[in-house]
């Protein structure tokens, strides 16, 4: 039913060859178009998004220090306490909120 191809890279202008497995392996999937990038193309593309190449990234959260209201104990928190709600350290929090459920 398939048979090997050769394809071009858009990326690097070098000929790869698109296997008949390979090719089933996309109709399996669902994948309509054929790979546009060579295997070490793709592969270096893959490495940049994952080492903050690309993709969205997300500035580190602002941490406000509190004391805790049931232990005394400083902790750190996501929001800025206002002081008129308690709030407690991750030890303290937990069995809290699993009681609530």
């Amino acid at each position: 039913m398939f048979s090997d191809k050769v394809l071009v890279c858009k990326e690097c202008g070098r000929e790869f060859e698109f296997t008949a497995s390979e090719q089933e392996f996309y109709a399996e999937k669902g994948f309509t178009n054929e790979p546009g990038r060579c295997p070490e193309c793709r592969a270096a593309r893959k490495q940049n998004r994952n080492n903050g190449g690309g993709g969205y990234s997300r500035q580190p959260r602002e941490m406000f220090s509190a004391i805790c209201a049931t232990c005394g104990k400083e902790t750190t928190v996501p929001f800025q306490p206002s002081g008129d709600r308690p709030v407690y350290c991750r030890d303290c929090y937990q069995p809290r909120s699993r009681n609530n459920w």
